[in-house]
């Protein structure tokens, strides 16, 4: 009898504790335990116990009915078992509509729902075990681009030091070479006034003897014949046998024509190294990411046709939109990188493009995705003359968290 009456105590205590309220999350579990009155979460109202989910709203907050629609602020809970949980409003409760992939919403319902929770579950699993391969293989991509990317970034701190070091030297040379002509100028001018005197060949003969030597002459001449331009017998006219068809050859070489080209080439040749310096030193001003993994970029142009638009997209440059009609528009040049809050190198930011006739100018942003090949794969116009472009590549992989909320039970 004693025995009895124990198997029928523990059956009852177990049937009040099992007892489930329909519509909660294990988390709330703890406002739900079964006893005399239950407490509104809010604090607002004690009830009889018995009144929850008994289709009569009670609480301000809903929080007494879980699991019906009597409570136009209530949610109920999809446990969703082997797919991913979620809370839908309590009015969807006993609609008619499967809301829920276990079908728990529509548990006093004319309709039939399928419990799809497992397919879906799949489907999701799959997926995420997709996405996961794609990071694995992103990962180690980047990696050898960040390998790469150092490589490159030496080399082109080493060409950097070059290009210093041989405009420096361009600029040395260009400063003897206009103290050269200088002296050169001085030295026709005199020798033009001496020839305008009355004995023009006794006046130049004296000084010649007086101003330069025959062998000084030879000096200032050769390097002038051979390093700024080549002259042949037929170009120059003349024979070096003295010291007079010497002079005759020094002027020669100083009349515009001839003396222009050398001058041009030697400060060309200073400005080419100029500009190159300065670009170079541009270049490698670009944040390139915290491992430069991004400095292959630079220098690259990706293309993508959407309908009649062809967009070419420029990392660290510019960003193109052409029509069939040939006509091609710039969507902005290179800015900022957008830094948002979780990760600084997510968006790159183009800006000053073309007028826009609303007013004001285009301008593109870029946001950066994770993939194992570097490619722009869409563009869209969300309104007049802002564009935005999801532009894939390896490098913006990151390492994530293992995926949650996928239940894998069964």
């Amino acid at each position: 009898m004693r025995f009895h009456i124990l198997v029928i105590a523990l059956f009852c205590c177990g049937s009040a504790e099992s007892r489930k309220v329909r519509g909660i999350s294990s988390s709330y579990k703890r406002f739900y335990r079964e006893k005399k009155s239950f407490l509104c979460i809010d604090g607002s109202k004690l009830i009889p116990f018995e009144q929850v989910n008994d289709d009569y709203c009670d609480c301000a907050d809903g929080s007494d009915e879980p699991g019906t629609s009597a409570c136009p602020r209530g949610r109920f809970y999809c446990t969703n078992l082997g797919f991913r949980p979620h809370y839908i409003p309590s009015s969807r409760v006993n609609d008619g509509i499967c809301d829920c992939c276990d079908a728990s919403d529509e548990y006093n319902s004319h309709v039939r729902c399928q419990n799809t929770c497992w397919n879906l579950g799949q489907r999701e699993r799959a997926f995420v075990e997709g996405q996961m391969r794609t990071l694995d293989e992103g990962l180690r991509l980047k990696q050898q681009l960040i390998e790469e990317g150092v490589l490159l970034w030496r080399e082109k701190q080493a060409q950097l030091r070059e290009l210093q070091q041989v405009a420096e030297d361009l600029q040395i040379k260009l400063e003897e070479h206009r103290r050269k002509k200088h002296e050169a100028d001085r030295f026709k001018e005199q020798t033009l006034r001496a020839l305008k005197g009355e004995d023009s060949g006794k006046s130049f003969l004296l000084f010649i003897s007086h101003t330069i030597a025959p062998d000084e002459v030879k000096a200032e001449v050769v390097p002038v014949h051979g390093e700024e331009r080549r002259l042949s017998d037929d170009e120059a006219g003349v024979r070096c046998f003295s010291v007079f068809f010497l002079f005759q050859v020094l002027v020669l070489c100083y009349v515009p024509g001839v003396s222009n080209s050398f001058w041009f080439r030697a400060v060309s040749n200073t400005l080419f190294f100029s500009f190159s310096l300065s670009d170079l030193q541009k270049k490698l001003d670009i944040d390139y990411g915290t491992d430069w993994e991004f400095l292959f970029l630079n220098g690259q142009c990706y293309k993508l046709t959407v309908y009649e638009y062809l967009y070419t997209l420029c990392p660290f440059s510019h960003i193109t939109q052409k029509s069939t009609a040939g006509t091609e528009v710039s969507l902005g040049v290179w800015g900022m990188w957008a830094e948002p809050a979780k990760n600084r190198y997510n968006q790159m930011i183009y800006e000053n493009g073309e007028p826009c006739w609303q007013g004001g100018s285009r301008s593109t942003t870029v946001t950066l995705t994770c993939g194992t090949e570097t490619a722009l794969r869409s563009v869209k116009e969300p309104s007049k003359c802002q564009y935005i472009m999801d532009f894939q590549t390896p490098v913006a992989c990151q390492p994530v968290l293992k995926q949650r909320g996928v239940h894998s039970e069964l």
